[in-house]
């Protein structure tokens, strides 16, 4: 995600509204107000504005209307919906030919070009002039605001976006094109609004279905305009491992994405605020790099190899995991990382000691007498998370990660992605919370969309979501107590495909998009929506 946080002063204005031949709004703005409008423009220049527009009348211009014969405006439509609108009574605005956007810092450009692309305007760069019909788009001086805050003013046939980053700004931009599509119009007044959490995202398993980069790339888009900010590819597993590798070739599946292709979709992201959050599973769910590599695959006491399970006893299964890691950070270059640690095989036998001597000798030798397979396992995740913070990410790990009854504690900055509590020795989420961790929500209850329902998963539904779920529903359907709330970071919508050709790619968009839309109003604001499900489904039809 871009992280541009240079910040400028806005002039807060107030608009007196005058109407003129074509129902064209034009405002007089003055510099008084709260409503994160751009005090612009002069008497004179509005003047001779509305006598240009009443020269190129076909008839004598009316006598303009007062701002009071217009209704109070009503409250804007989208999805996320906006946290808070004022109404105002004028004629709210709509893009047409040869209206532009314009921007007060160089940091907007890229914003600035996206909406006026995407609304068929004209894209006038930094400028302070004023036109009837501008989108005026600017970074406030606003200290200890949510970065991702916005103020959107709707007033005398112009529009002001303003917030403290970018991505404010960006989002903004989100709730103006959702506003005005299919001819619709930006009501009057001014909207404040921000997310609730932080970190909104959607996963996607890629490693054991393919997914094209264009398909991914039509993803990132979507998410964009529904205002998440995180992509994880999960793309490292038994079944495949699924983008080039320059450090270790041999262990890429045939059907992968390029580098090149990755970067692309890393950078679409960037436009979009969007963080690109990798995963390289480990040390289960190595199965496409112990294909290549099978001196590395754990054995039991009797030879046979554990699936998918790498030999955390030997130094070169270290190694390889870790310049995997070195190489693909300088991929994805965002500030999120997702390590794994799921579902390591050597533990879910009765007595992984007995079953595997050559982890319960190693366990021993780091940790003394006591040690055990499952210390030696927490220590193989400490050791990785070294490699990755070395590169400055903030890291996540499965809730089954973190190993219950080890003398060898998971590291303190490790985020917990709490996503069951079906694995052996299961721990309610408040056994992470009262323990001080920050939290991930990926309840497999709501949020897993496993291709083929298999075991107990079914598809979830936007429905389900939208009217029973909230992020401190962490595990099941029941919610943690309130006063962990701010522990909770956010959560993700995720799509794992453990039966690959059981739907389409097509399939998968076309299943994923009310599900994506219900999940990420909860993360924008948790209460209670203002709108039922039919009419949320039905908003959803018509904004996209």
């Amino acid at each position: 995600m871009k992280q541009k946080q240079r910040k400028r002063g806005l002039i807060a204005a107030a608009a007196a509204t005058v109407v003129v031949a074509g129902g064209v709004g034009l405002g007089l703005w003055s510099a008084s107000g709260d409503d994160g409008g751009t005090a612009v423009g002069s008497a004179d220049e509005t003047s001779a504005a509305s006598r240009g527009a009443a020269s190129r009348s076909a008839s004598p211009s009316p006598t303009p209307s007062p701002t009071r014969s217009y209704p109070l405006s009503q409250t804007p439509r989208t999805i996320p919906a906006v946290r808070s609108h004022t109404p105002a009574r004028g004629p709210g605005w709509r893009p047409a030919k040869g209206n532009r956007v314009v921007v007060e810092d160089a940091d907007l450009v890229d914003e600035g070009r996206l909406i006026a692309g995407e609304l068929g305007l004209t894209y006038g760069g930094e400028s302070s002039d004023v036109r009837a019909g501008d989108v005026r788009l600017a970074l406030n001086d606003d200290e200890g605001a949510n970065p991702e805050s916005y103020a959107m003013t709707v007033r005398g046939g112009r529009v002001n976006i303003s917030g403290p980053s970018d991505a404010g700004v960006f989002y903004g931009t989100r709730t103006l094109k959702q506003e005005v599509h299919g001819g619709g119009t930006a009501p009057e007044g001014v909207v404040h609004d921000q997310p609730a959490k932080p970190r909104r995202g959607f996963m996607l398993d890629i490693a054991r279905k393919p997914f094209t980069a264009g398909w991914i790339e039509d993803r990132v888009r979507e998410l964009g305009d529904l205002k998440f900010n995180e992509l994880g590819l999960h793309f490292s597993d038994d079944q495949g491992f699924r983008i080039q590798s320059t450090t270790h070739p041999e262990v890429v599946s045939k059907d992968h994405l390029t580098k090149a292709q990755v970067k692309q979709i890393v950078d679409l992201a960037a436009s979009r605020h969007i963080t690109v959050v990798p995963e390289i599973d480990s040390p289960g769910h190595l199965g496409a790099v112990l294909a290549a590599h099978p001196d590395l695959q754990l054995r039991n006491a009797s030879g046979v190899a554990t699936r998918g399970a790498i030999d955390i006893s030997k130094d070169a299964s270290a190694a390889i995991v870790d310049q995997l890691l070195d190489e693909y950070a300088g991929l994805f270059p965002g500030d999120q990382w997702n390590l794994g640690g799921d579902e390591y095989q050597a533990l879910t036998v009765a007595n992984p000691q007995a079953s595997f001597p050559q982890l319960a000798a190693e366990a021993v030798k780091a940790y003394g007498s006591g040690g055990t397979v499952a210390d030696l396992t927490t220590g193989w995740l400490n050791d990785r998370a070294d490699t990755v913070r070395n590169h400055d990410r903030t890291m996540r790990v499965w809730n089954d990660g973190f190993l219950k009854g080890t003398s060898v504690a998971a590291a303190k900055d490790l985020q917990v992605a709490y996503w069951t509590g079906k694995e052996i020795g299961a721990r309610q989420p408040v056994a992470y919370l009262s323990a001080g961790r920050k939290v991930l929500n990926y309840n497999d209850e709501y949020l897993y969309y496993v291709l083929g329902e298999p075991q107990t998963f079914v598809y979830p539904t936007g429905r389900r979501i939208y009217e029973q779920w909230t992020p401190r529903v962490l595990r099941g359907t029941t919610a943690v107590p309130a006063k962990y709330n701010s522990q909770i970071l956010g959560g993700s919508f995720a799509v794992w495909c453990d039966l690959a050709n059981s739907q389409t790619q097509n399939q998968v968009a076309a299943g994923i998009r009310m599900p994506l839309r219900a999940t990420v109003q909860k993360l924008w604001d948790p209460g209670t929506p203002a709108l039922t499900w039919t009419q949320f489904k039905s908003l959803a039809d018509k904004v996209g």
